[in-house]
Order: C-alpha cells, then structure tokens, then sequence
C-alpha cells in the first residue's frame, strides 16, 4: 500500500496552470481571511466600546438633570429666604430624585462613580432634611432665617453639588477611558489586516522568487540553447528539474532539434555519396 502511494505521488504532477493558480489564491486566501478577522474584531470592538459610550453619555445627561433640578429647588430657596413671608414652600419631586438616582446608580455598575452616587444620596438626604425646617425658622421670632439659610442648609447644598461635581467628572473620567479604549480597540482590529498584507507580500516575492527560477530563467536558457543551436549548429543539451508542460516543452525542441540534426546529416551522407 505505502509503494502504491509513493508511486502515486511520484507520477502525480501539478500543470503550470495549476502551480500559477495555487499560488495566487495562497495570497488571496491569506488576505480574504485576515479582512474578514479584522472586520469582524472591529464590529465588535465598536459595537462593544459604542454602548460603553453611549451609556456614559445617557449618564452624564441624567447626572447633569439631577443637577439642574436641585439647582433650580436651591434658588427657590433663596428667592424665599429673601422675601419678608412665606407665601410657599418650594415644591419638589423628592420621590423621584431618589427613583432617578437609583436608576443612576444601576446604569454605572461597578467603578468609583458609585460610591459618589452614594454620597450624593445621603448628602440630598440631609439636605432635603435640612430644608424641611424651613416653615418653622419663618415662624420663629428669635431664629434669623437668612443666617439658617446660609450657615445651616447652603453648607449642605454646597456639600451635595461638590459630590455631585466628582460623581460628573467621574463619568467623564469613564467616558475619555472608553474613547481611548475605542481607539487601541481599533488599531488592535487593523494588527490582522497589517499582518496578511506584510504576509501577502513575503508570498509576492516568494512567489517572484519561484516564477523566475523555475520557469523564466529555464525560458531564457532554453532560448539561449536554442540559438546555439540555430546560430553555431551546436547540439541542443538544455536540462532542467520539473514535470510540468514547461519540462515537456523542452523534451519535444530537444526531440525535434535531434530529428532536425539526424535529418540534416543523411541529406549530407547522400550528398557525399553523389
């Protein structure tokens, strides 16, 4: 069975065609599977890092609403504080402040965006209590309502924005790192395109390199034979290594080149003899 193999193989022969063939579609293969690896690698990268940043900007929207909402709730405040009555206390949605600091804290996961989101609850939390006094420092007669406001709840607001400040620069901290990460992430897609165009020309060369030995160079060389033969009736002797159409090529000129000069030698014999 191993003899019959071995014959096989050594019978079997690639057409110069076929050679030619391979080794193009070798370079194609190569390059059609690195563009689909790096289209594929850069899909995901993108589609990953773009929620990545997409949900960061979501958060930073819905912190910056947070902000304005107390904001606004704090100058009420003061707009009160600086009336002589209380004609009404400032409204605000406490309930859903709360509601839309936990939808915050869950869209963050894990990272030190949560712990100042934390803060920021249980800072809006004695705030919120503080602010609640604000009907019994105006009926009070002996308690200053300017100096409640500015000694007792302006402390607190300054203390929930100053978190609420590190909570937003957080998220901004969190969204420069996922641009940055977007951008390694798209080089890292590019690596497997370089590598097979850096491969896809090695197999160029190789592939120059392997045209002009084993078939330009035996052209010009039988060419070469071949004038000697024309030119100075020299025998052509021309051999090379291979098993393709080129090898037979040169086997019928060398046959033919022998019937030529075997043809030209009994028209001299039959000269001679006449």
């Amino acid at each position: 069975m191993f003899v019959k193999v071995k014959s096989w193989f050594r019978e079997f022969r690639l057409s110069l065609r076929m050679k030619i063939s391979l080794a193009l579609s070798a370079i194609a293969v190569v390059l059609l599977m690195s563009s689909i690896i790096s289209w594929l690698e850069y899909r995901h990268m993108s589609s990953y890092v773009s929620s990545l940043i997409a949900g960061n900007v979501n958060n930073i929207h819905h912190t910056q609403e947070l902000v304005d909402a107390v904001d606004t709730y704090n100058l009420e405040m003061l707009a009160v504080i600086g009336g002589e009555t209380l004609t009404a206390v400032p409204a605000f949605d406490k309930d859903g402040f709360l509601r839309s600091c936990e939808e915050l804290k869950e869209n963050l996961g894990d990272g030190p965006a949560v712990a100042w989101a934390d803060s920021v609850v249980y800072a809006y939390s004695a705030y919120m209590l503080a602010s609640t006094e604000l009907e019994e420092v105006f009926e009070s007669s002996f308690i200053n309502t300017r100096d409640w406001y500015f000694t007792r709840l302006q402390p607190l607001f300054g203390r929930m924005r100053g978190y609420m400040d590190r909570l937003s620069a957080s998220l901004y901290d969190d969204l420069e790192q996922n641009s940055r990460d977007f951008d390694s992430g798209f080089f890292r897609s590019i690596i497997p395109s370089t590598v097979a165009v850096s491969v896809g020309i090695i197999l160029v060369f190789l592939l120059m390199f392997y045209i002009h030995v084993y078939y330009v160079s035996p052209i010009y060389r039988m060419l070469e034979a071949m004038r000697d033969y024309l030119g100075y009736r020299r025998r052509y002797t021309y051999t090379f290594d291979g098993n393709d159409q080129l090898n037979d090529l040169n086997t019928a000129i060398t046959e033919l080149t022998e019937e030529n000069r075997s043809l030209r030698k009994r028209i001299s014999d039959l000269r001679d003899k006449q």
